[in-house]
């Protein structure tokens, strides 16, 4: 019986639903028991995984080029990395922004953008083909129908009859949110967004499915509630409140998450999350 279902976002690809849920499951517990909230089993929680779906095939060669600066596409994903690293550099005073001159100039923009970002919480320790890795992972999503449309239906079979709320972490509450307004017939749902990129202009909200007219998205026909929770210093989630372009139903929530501002496990610990998950299992 899943009441929950849990969507996560980029860079899973070598990850499983099972290997996922042993870090989100313990962290969604923690958040509900800091809100006084009540107890998932196990057996209640699903996650609705899709990174196997951006898992290259093998191949025989060894020694295959990693990628670097010189293979960002133009468009969505060097517009992405550059949205990332100004969003970064404003509140990690670690990473250098845009403004500031490099003692040694690189040639390229986007080079600058990754040697920022490898000094930011959310990208630390990621390699520049990994960071370019999940931009185009997003770059994908919007751009592919078949794997749009193949990322919507994992979620789709995890959604039965019995689920009450989705939790949908960064990409995955885009995700979430194009299935839902895909899906009007599902029963009345509870969405939590955690650190989502929902609200960002050109990249992502001008590209939602449906897309957005006069400026307001569209509301999901099955989401009778919608919280929103955003760290300040989270990157990806450039736009903290999504109420002015989704609605005021919507709840944004702000949470202060520590060093790993975008990181899905203080998310889930945050007694708001808790909170938000809670009452809607309670009211179900």
């Amino acid at each position: 019986m899943t009441r929950v279902v849990l969507v996560h976002g980029i860079a899973q690809e070598l990850k499983g639903a099972d290997t996922l849920l042993a870090d989100w499951y313990p962290a969604l517990c923690d958040g509900l028991a800091l809100a006084e909230e009540v107890r998932l089993t196990r057996q209640e929680v699903g996650m609705a995984f899709y990174g196997d779906l951006f898992r290259p095939s093998g191949h025989r060669a060894l020694g295959l080029p990693r990628m670097d600066a010189s293979d960002v596409q133009e468009g969505l994903e060097q517009e992405l990395l550059l949205q990332w690293w100004e969003s970064a550099s404003a509140y990690e005073t670690q990473v250098a922004g845009p403004e500031v001159i490099a003692r040694v100039r690189t040639p390229y923009l986007v080079q600058r953008a990754l040697d920022a970002l490898s000094h930011s919480s959310f990208f630390a320790g990621l390699s520049e083909h990994l960071m370019i890795s999940s931009a185009r992972q997003v770059r994908r999503y919007f751009t592919e129908p078949e794997v749009r449309a193949a990322v919507q239906d994992r979620l789709a079979r995890q959604v039965t009859d019995r689920t009450e709320v989705i939790v949908a972490h960064s990409l995955g509450s885009v995700i979430a949110y194009e299935a839902l307004c895909a899906h009007p017939g599902w029963r009345d749902l509870t969405l939590v967004t955690l650190g989502s990129p929902l609200g960002v202009r050109k990249v992502v909200f001008d590209r939602l499915s449906p897309l957005p007219a006069d400026g307001l998205a569209r509301w999901p026909v099955p989401v009778k509630a919608w919280t929103n929770v955003a760290d300040k210093g989270d990157a990806v989630a450039l736009v903290k409140q999504l109420a002015p372009s989704f609605g005021g139903r919507v709840s944004d929530v702000p949470v202060h998450n520590g060093a790993k501002a975008h990181d899905v496990r203080p998310y889930l610990t945050a007694r708001e999350t808790g909170r938000a998950i809670g009452q809607a299992l309670t009211r179900s």
